[in-house]
């Protein structure tokens, strides 16, 4: 790309060191922060001769006027660094969760019997916070099971020594109903409301299984000690737990202390899901939609929502699986890409939720701009065919014929993704003689692209042929001819594995069967085949009921009616007189057929 003095000054100072990088326009603005493995090499690159393939990496690239730079110790600083720039500038052309919203968290407030409740404000006083909780319905669940397993004070009241021992409170409606065990009048030891607090703590850690075991503990030793009504609390608390545990189980209980990430894409955004599993529990789940600024890959998406989600929902898990491999660089953590058994299940899982988020969304979305349905199938087939303009006119052929007999073809006409029907049209084969699909592929395009040629009529964005490299090839050689090759996508679709053929290329692409693409070629296709079969049915149609009538000069469908009608064969007209055929027909006509029919019997 071309770079002015300023920026070539910069490139010779970059230090060969990992760190952040910061491009700003000419206004100043901070366009795009990025990290690397070696500033020198990565910041380069953006400048190199050979441009870049993707035009919104160009455009940026076009709009750079200064670049900063910070040095960190290792890639893993590096990291962290561009997640907190990009937090705090929120750059034009950087990848940002799109949902940035205040999620709710539960806290353990730092105080003297610390409550527990729902917040969305962090307040850096020492207290303890859980969460962020993508539902608060969910949150509410956490926290009412809390408060259900372990009654904790509500109330707001400063529960000093000082304030306790002077008397200055008394028990309220929460302590009668048994919701707290008041320890604001001294009923309640600090000791034994601390224990509650860490069962509390264990529990918002997702630590179920420690909790169901001290639960036990506290059962048995309340039992042994002949404490019955304390034992049978104690069991109710953990068959509460252990319920609450089943709901969310769905893999083995060893995989624990583990984040699972999954990404899937439609033509405009990605949709990135985030499991938190701690026991065999989803205890967290998340799915963010994601704006690709720069065209990025699948794997440069989910490496940026990683770091931003784990940074969001604080999780310090030194295990993360993927649906395939990334390249972070997080301290002390231990990445998986499973292949099979329970593991795999939850990657899949995680997909799975994706999928669905990205679904609501784009029905959503049609929901409030039914138009928005047509331009996300027509960006979708536009990025699986690897088209460079938006296909809103497709155009597909298709032949047919019996052993070479009656060969037709036909054109169907989509725009917009919809049949345009007035635009269809039949085609008879003309210059073929015999069964030769190739041929007549390459007549009927040549033929239709002729027209529009001629005439000045709107060209398709693509063009489908039904069959594989030996039709694509020779309706390919029809568009050459017309100069057009270059101006039309032309592809080809076979039958067999539903492969897709490109000029050129002698490998087919298979495209995802429960694509909307697929399902658009083949809708397409079927369509076609439709209509070129309904053509070929009338041609034999209209064969099997000619007769010698219709070669008589002179006799039109009026009166071979009439004719018909009266002598009701074609072999009684031959063997009538004269005077015979006066009844039905004038005398001109008479001796039409008679002579017709004179010249056509077989000589002696």
């Amino acid at each position: 790309m071309p770079r002015t003095k300023h920026i070539d000054q910069i490139l010779k100072r970059l230090p060969h060191q990992p760190g952040v990088y910061q491009h700003f326009d000419v206004n100043g603005r901070l366009l795009y922060v990025g990290k690397a493995k070696d500033l020198k090499k990565r910041v380069t690159s953006y400048f190199s001769k050979q441009l870049h393939e993707n035009g919104k990496t160009r455009l940026l690239v076009s709009k750079i006027t200064d670049i900063q730079w910070l040095v960190t110790s290792t890639e893993s600083d590096a990291l962290l660094l561009e997640n907190s720039l990009i937090k705090e500038h929120k750059p034009f052309y950087n990848i940002l969760l799109k949902d940035d919203k205040t999620y709710p968290f539960i806290v353990i407030k730092k105080e003297p019997f610390p409550r527990v409740f729902a917040t969305r404000q962090l307040i850096k006083d020492g207290s303890e916070y859980f969460g962020p909780f993508p539902s608060v319905k969910t949150m509410h669940t956490v926290l009412e099971l809390c408060r259900k397993l372990y009654p904790i004070r509500t109330c707001a009241l400063s529960l000093t020594d000082e304030n306790i021992q002077g008397g200055k409170f008394r028990v309220c409606l929460e302590y009668h109903i048994g919701n707290c065990l008041g320890p604001c009048a001294g009923h309640q030891t600090t000791a034994d409301y601390e224990e509650s607090i860490a069962a509390i703590r264990f529990l918002l850690k997702g630590n179920l299984t420690k909790v169901v075991k001290l639960l036990e503990q506290q059962m048995q030793v309340a039992a042994g000690d002949f404490r019955f009504e304390d034992a049978d609390r104690f069991k109710r608390r953990m068959q509460s737990v252990k319920k609450f545990q089943a709901k969310n189980t769905i893999v083995h209980p060893t995989i624990t202390d583990v984040d699972v990430f999954s990404i899937v894409q439609d033509a405009r955004c990605a949709y990135v899901n985030f499991l938190k599993v701690q026991n065999g529990s989803v205890m967290q789940g998340h799915t963010a939609e994601v704006k690709r600024k720069l065209g990025e890959e699948n794997r440069e998406v989910l490496e940026a929502a990683i770091v931003q989600m784990r940074d969001r929902f604080q999780s310090e898990s030194k295990t993360i699986f993927t649906p395939f491999p990334v390249d972070l660089a997080l301290p002390n953590v231990t990445w998986h890409v499973p292949q099979r058994g329970d593991k795999h299940r939850l990657v899949q899982l995680s997909e799975r939720n994706a999928k669905f988020y990205m679904r609501d969304r784009q029905k959503h979305l049609e929901q409030t701009n039914p138009e928005a349905a047509v331009i996300r199938l027509l960006e979708t087939a536009q990025e699986d065919l690897r088209l460079t303009s938006l296909p809103i006119h497709i155009e597909c052929f298709d032949n047919s014929n019996i052993q070479g007999t009656h060969p037709a073809s036909a054109c169907v006409v989509f725009k917009n993704g919809k049949p345009a029907k007035d635009d269809y049209r039949k085609f008879n084969i003309k210059t073929v003689v015999g069964p030769d699909d190739f041929a007549s592929m390459r007549e009927v395009v040549y033929r239709r692209y002729k027209h529009l040629k001629e005439h000045d009529e709107s060209m398709p964005q693509l063009i489908i042929i039904d069959g594989g490299k030996g039709q694509l090839s020779h309706a390919l050689e029809a568009l050459e001819e017309l100069g057009l090759r270059g101006e039309i996508a032309i592809i080809g679709i076979a039958k067999r594995l539903e492969e897709i053929f490109y000029p050129g290329d002698s490998l087919p692409l298979y495209i995802d069967k429960r694509s909307s693409t697929l399902k658009l070629i083949q809708q397409l296709r079927n369509e076609a085949h439709r209509f070129s079969l309904a053509h070929h049915r009338n041609l034999r149609s209209k064969a099997a009921l000619r007769s010698e009538l219709d070669d008589i000069p002179g006799v039109g469908p009026a009166t071979r009616h009439k004719l018909l009608s009266h002598f009701k064969t074609v072999a009684a007209i031959r063997k009538a007189t004269q005077e015979e055929l006066k009844v039905v027909v004038n005398t001109g006509v008479v001796k039409k057929i008679l002579d017709f029919f004179q010249s056509s019997s077989p000589k002696e």
